[in-house]
């Protein structure tokens, strides 16, 4: 099977004995989220949040070989929150392609604090050729710093679960393969694949789909490589698959994924430190990390032109 293919047998051990003997595991897509929807420079001053400061460290992370980005535009008025306007998203990722011209544009669909539903898939009419799609909800437990600059004056902690339900996934992916998205769906736990598996069974994702494995997150599957294994062989093909780790599980779940053949995320929305007591200094310093890794252990990394085919996107990048 060509190494330019993103699909394969994860499981058959005889597989992937060959490709590793051979050299033929497939190159490496690596997807930076350079910024979530919640955290930002309270927590570490180096994590990018104007629509300036995204599309530089895009930049950095394409040079360093990152082939998609996965964004959180933020309000321009309150920057540690997620924006619901479309406009701010296009142009997000106008600035994204014009200094990344062939990267991979992937919107978030998950929101953040005080999204609604429609704001939160408002993203899509931003044109992103890929866009986060939640399969399931979550119990969470959050504390933010303070942030005086954007209205946040004390310390805030508070609890709740998020709200996706099978008829909230089905709008979602009926709207992005109306508009020719794909769906990066993300699952936290093996539960979440019946909402996957109804999405595939109704005809609202195609294949090969795209499935990201979110490791370590509060209530979601432990960040271990038995909880990664299972999950493996719960989700259903063909499917090209991702892996991230929270915190300080990022490295290992990206590494245990460099080995089975996944494809990884990296990024300042899933942690913000390099190591332990010490800041990142910028998405690029993990995007580089990944790419030593890898080819420690024999994958080559994959060009955006290598990743849209892998993933089944158009050859011609998006526009704004």
């Amino acid at each position: 099977m060509e190494t330019t293919t993103g699909v394969w047998e994860y499981t058959n051990q005889q597989e992937w004995l060959k490709r590793v003997a051979q050299g033929n595991l497939p190159p490496l897509i690596i997807t930076v989220a350079i910024t979530g929807g919640a955290h930002g420079k309270e927590i570490n001053p180096n994590h990018p949040e104007t629509a300036e400061e995204q599309a530089q460290q895009t930049y950095d992370c394409y040079n360093a070989g990152a082939s998609m980005v996965h964004i959180h535009a933020r309000q321009p008025a309150n920057l540690s929150l997620t924006s619901g306007d479309p406009a701010v998203y296009r142009r997000v990722n106008a600035l994204i392609r014009e200094k990344c011209p062939e990267i991979i544009i992937m919107d978030t669909s998950g929101g953040g604090m005080g999204v609604s539903e429609d704001e939160a898939l408002a993203s899509v009419e931003a044109n992103p050729e890929v866009a986060s799609l939640d399969m399931g909800p979550l119990a969470v437990r959050f504390f933010f710093k303070k942030r005086p600059e954007v209205g946040r004056a004390e310390d805030f902690e508070g609890e709740g679960a998020t709200t996706v339900t099978f008829g909230r996934t089905e709008k979602f992916a009926k709207a992005m393969l109306e508009k020719g998205i794909k769906p990066e769906m993300e699952v936290w736990h093996t539960g979440q694949l019946w909402l996957v598996q109804n999405l595939i069974d109704k005809g609202l994702v195609k294949p090969p789909y795209l499935i990201q494995f979110v490791m370590g997150f509060q209530s979601g599957a432990y960040a271990t490589p038995k909880e990664l294994l299972h999950l493996l062989e719960s989700a259903p093909m063909p499917s090209v698959f991702f892996v991230l780790g929270v915190g300080p599980l990022q490295t290992p779940m990206i590494t245990m994924g460099i080995l089975l053949g996944f494809h990884v995320r990296t990024g300042m929305e899933d942690n913000v430190y390099y190591r332990r007591g010490k800041f990142c200094k910028n998405n690029a310093q993990l995007v580089e990390r990944v790419v030593r890794i890898a080819k420690e252990l024999g994958r080559e990394i994959a060009t955006p032109k290598q990743a849209r085919k892998m993933l089944g996107l158009s050859a011609k990048p998006s526009q704004y």
